[in-house]
């Protein structure tokens, strides 16, 4: 499961984990369209290996696992991690590398 997760998370500039309950991830969300970026957004409460995937990504390293957040197909953190890259201005610039955005 983590080959597949990891396949999801590299198929996109950016790449949410989240559970479509969870207001945080709709936070994180609502960021990255304000900045201009569309994020492969899997909401592991509506896949059908939901649990799977969110088991694998706390093997990967993500803690906690909901939100997860990939930009480059890297692991940047959780909402606490991307936020602080937004209030210190380097969030944008990871998304114009990778080429979520553009401006």
């Amino acid at each position: 499961m983590a080959d597949k997760v990891r396949e999801l998370a590299s198929k996109k500039a950016a790449v949410i984990f989240t559970k479509s309950s969870c207001c945080i991830s709709h936070s994180i969300k609502s960021l990255f369209y304000e900045l201009g970026a569309s994020p492969a957004i899997h909401e592991l409460d509506h896949e059908s290996s939901g649990r799977e995937m969110e088991s694998a990504l706390r093997g990967l390293g993500c803690n906690p696992s909901i939100p997860a957040i990939f930009i480059g197909g890297r692991y940047v953190g959780s909402a606490k991690d991307v936020i602080s890259l937004h209030v210190d201005g380097s969030l944008k610039q990871m998304l114009k590398d990778a080429k979520a955005i553009w401006f």
